[in-house]
């Protein structure tokens, strides 16, 4: 799972990036704003990265796919690809872990034949 949850993370990091340039252009909201947002946005989408193993790291995840979708507000094309990155995250969680089950019946698996071949 965390190879696929880090996976998206490290995509979002280069979209909310990209993202602050095109708010940027925007005469709404000052250029300190936008990168202070963008830049908390990032450094979190990269701590998130080591954290996922951790408790709350997949929680603090869905906090930023859901800010992701709130930064539609600032930048409209954020409203479809928060949402995009919320369904990758999901499916990142989802098969995940169905990888990491399956890894370790395999492991498992691995671990018997390898005790019955020792005893034989």
């Amino acid at each position: 799972m965390r190879t696929l949850c880090a996976s998206t993370l490290l995509g979002e990091f280069f979209v909310i990036g990209l993202a602050g340039l095109v708010a940027m252009k925007l005469d709404d909201v000052s250029q300190t704003t936008v990168w202070t947002v963008c830049g908390v946005g990032m450094v979190l989408s990269l701590l998130l990265c080591g954290m996922l193993t951790r408790p709350g790291g997949v929680q603090l995840g869905w906090a930023l796919q859901g800010a992701l979708v709130l930064s539609g507000f600032v930048v409209p094309m954020m409203f479809i690809l928060g949402l995009v990155f919320g369904g990758l995250w999901w499916a990142s969680i989802h098969y995940g872990r169905k990888i990491d089950e399956a890894k370790a019946r395999w492991a498992d698996q691995q671990a018997r034949q390898e005790a019955g071949e020792a005893t034989a």
